[in-house]
């Protein structure tokens, strides 16, 4: 953890655009790479984030086919209904509104409540002061002037990315509570919250509103059958690895198969997945791959599933969609 004379640095700001949202904001970013507190806070995050994955599972959405699945078990108890809403919002600004004291203090709150008091023989007071030198001494440089950040802590910093995640432990709270009793989802992913309910909007829009005066640092940004598909970004580029480059086969197999992969699971129905399909097969011929090849692919993948004799790219019952995508859902990442 001690910063190294030979090789450490003042951390610098800079701004990554978010072209998704109106107006473009910028992202603030501190290049904290060889900052002289970058070894601390690595040590905290290898420390805590485990402690806190564990214990905030089932509040947390770890990607796409997690909440689908969560989505499915949630239809298959009989908890989804044709009034039933599927509801998300995010929270402004989350990672630079923390107050810094206060999310210590909710630090060790997170620690207590789940018995601990050490973390691998460490005192939490001393994870406490260890964890106040990461988010106080963020000292950068910019347009020639020094500076410290005295909310939150430096993004960019391994552990002032967990810290939020347990500052939002305790703001859900309540939040949690309600939906749980009630059988609803709840999961947040980073300052994404994706939650479902069988009350009516009235209802929903008095518990957004108690909920958005839990914290005066904390805001909302609002913007039936079941139905998943896979999202695409406006702002997204439509490149993969082109196809010819110095690489080893594998590689553009292996690209072509995740995109598959991902348009099966996330598509609900065989329409869906055909629509899907489409677009999946302009964006790999716009970056150079022979037709042959994605359908080969396609090809490949329904004979590893469904059947042996498939001899076309093309899916053509419901029947077997689902049942493919029911195998892809339910294998692991790794073997899919």
């Amino acid at each position: 953890m001690m910063p190294k004379r030979e090789t450490v640095q003042l951390a610098y700001l800079y701004f990554i655009p978010k072209p998704h949202k109106a107006g473009t904001p910028l992202r603030p970013i501190l290049s904290s790479m060889n900052m002289p507190t970058t070894g601390i806070s690595k040590f905290l995050d290898k420390l805590i984030r485990p402690i806190f994955d564990k214990h905030a599972r089932s509040t947390t959405i770890i990607g796409g086919v997690d909440l689908i699945q969560r989505l499915e078990a949630y239809t298959t108890n009989g908890h989804h209904i044709p009034n039933t809403y599927l509801c998300a919002f995010d929270i402004t600004d989350l990672y630079t509104m923390l107050p810094q004291e206060e999310s210590l203090d909710i630090l060790i709150e997170f620690l207590l409540q789940h018995s601990y008091q050490k973390v691998q023989n460490i005192p939490i007071d001393i994870i406490r002061k260890l964890a106040l030198i990461v988010i106080k001494e963020d000292v950068f440089v910019y347009e020639k002037k020094f500076c410290r950040q005295v909310i939150d802590g430096a993004m960019g910093s391994a552990f002032t990315l967990t810290l939020p995640n347990i500052f939002m432990w305790k703001w859900q709270r309540q939040l949690v509570h309600r939906l749980e009793v009630s059988n609803e989802i709840y999961g947040r992913y980073v300052d994404d919250i994706f939650f479902t309910s069988n009350d009516s909007l009235e209802s929903i829009d008095q518990m957004l509103a108690k909920a958005n005066n839990f914290h005066s640092n904390i805001k909302l940004n609002t913007n039936g059958a079941l139905m998943t598909s896979a999202y695409h970004k406006e702002a997204a580029e439509p490149y993969v690895v082109p196809f010819g480059l110095d690489h080893l086969g594998h590689v553009f197999r292996n690209t072509v198969d995740t995109a598959i992969t991902r348009v099966v699971r996330y598509s609900t129905v065989l329409s869906q997945f055909e629509k899907e399909i489409r677009q999946m097969k302009l964006l790999f011929l716009y970056n150079g791959y022979p037709p042959r090849h994605i359908d080969w692919r396609l090809i490949i993948s329904f004979r590893k599933y469904l059947s042996k004799n498939f001899i076309l790219p093309l899916i053509n019952t419901s029947d077997d969609f689902g049942y493919l995508r029911h195998q892809l859902l339910t294998a692991s990442t790794a073997t899919a």
